[in-house]
């Protein structure tokens, strides 16, 4: 197959949403398709008139036969092109719709997506979970398959060597990714010794600036590192020096960080929102309600302090995540769906 995969620009963007793209590009190419990365300008995902403009003329620009994979991010800003995308049997690729973000613009990103959602050939969502809330917003559920992410093997997370628990939290410094809630859940542990090392990109750069301003208000300075983005090799050693894993998160469709830990052996420490818990195995993680933040204090406290218990977890975690999909057979699973919506 020839494929156009449409995404906001750039596509080496740091999150979870593009490194799932990325990764299923490489894919598809390593089984003989020929992708296409086609990085679109404006504003997303309320697309902005240079979203728009961008779109169509991306859309002129496919070749014929070309199949046309259309990140969600970008969807809304296909909205002028409805009856094309129909026509052509475009795929969105979903990895949380985003009218579920929470912002001012979240009933007219859904009026747009019940739109193309609508006329998209096939969905493609990257969680059942994800897939299950497609429906209500105009997706027609004979039309929608699921591709989760994968994992690759990795080493074993060894740990800081204490003393205390060194924490590790990836995620964009947006307001969904909750990290003020953990940073408050951890303000009441202060009597424990632990450290707390932030990793992912200021996305919503007043929201990481209001971050660094909390965490001086709860004095907790001293103890928490913003990162910024770390990729690769970085991101490998922190995940191996840490000894717990949190993300206290108000929503995610899949979770990826979280399934990267998972398949690091790192105990877990997690808000429910979303799909994250479907990843989780039995006895490796702490769960809380979103946004609770007294809920996650309490079950945060013991396994800080507890060795003993980290290690169980540790255990629960390492097993559970031995059987999490594999990236090496994602690509032809995606292909397969662009199968169903009649391309190949």
């Amino acid at each position: 197959m020839r494929i156009a995969l449409l995404v906001p620009g750039p596509f080496e963007t740091v999150s979870g949403g593009y490194l799932y793209d990325r990764r299923m590009a490489e894919g598809l190419r390593a089984l003989g398709h020929a992708v296409r990365v086609v990085e679109l300008e404006g504003s997303f995902p309320m697309p902005d008139d240079a979203a728009q403009d961008s779109a169509r003329a991306a859309w002129a620009g496919l070749a014929e036969g070309e199949v046309a994979v259309i990140d969600g991010l970008a969807l809304p800003a296909f909205r002028p092109l409805a009856r094309e995308l129909a026509a052509r049997s475009a795929v969105g690729l979903i990895h949380h719709p985003t009218s579920l973000e929470p912002g001012s613009f979240q009933s007219e990103l859904a009026a747009l997506e019940r739109a193309v959602f609508a006329a998209c050939g096939r969905l493609v969502a990257t969680s059942p979970y994800t897939a299950k809330g497609l429906p209500p917003l105009g997706a027609e559920p004979s039309r929608i398959g699921v591709v989760e992410p994968g994992t690759d093997p990795a080493p074993r997370a060894t740990g800081s060597g204490g003393p205390g628990a060194r924490i590790l939290a990836v995620g964009s410094l947006i307001p969904r990714k909750g990290h003020d809630v953990l940073l408050r859940a951890l303000a009441r542990l202060t009597d424990l010794e632990w450290a707390l090392r932030i990793a992912g990109p200021a996305a919503d750069p007043v929201h990481a600036e209001g971050l660094g301003a909390l965490a001086e208000e709860l004095g907790l300075t001293h103890r928490v590192t913003f990162l910024g983005p770390v990729t690769d090799a970085a991101l490998e050693a922190e995940y191996a020096a840490a000894d717990l894993f949190a993300l206290a998160t108000w929503f995610e469709g899949y979770g990826m960080a979280a399934a990267e830990a998972q398949a690091r052996g790192l105990p877990l420490i997690l808000c429910t929102g979303g799909a994250i818990a479907e990843l989780v195995g039995p006895g490796a993680a702490i769960l809380a309600a979103p946004g609770d933040v007294n809920s996650l204090s309490r079950g945060m406290r013991r396994p800080i302090y507890d060795a003993a218990l980290r290690a169980q977890m540790a255990e629960a975690s390492w097993l559970a995540g031995q059987s999490l999909p594999r990236w090496e057979d994602r690509a032809a699973r995606f292909a397969a769906e662009l199968e169903a919506a009649g391309h190949g």
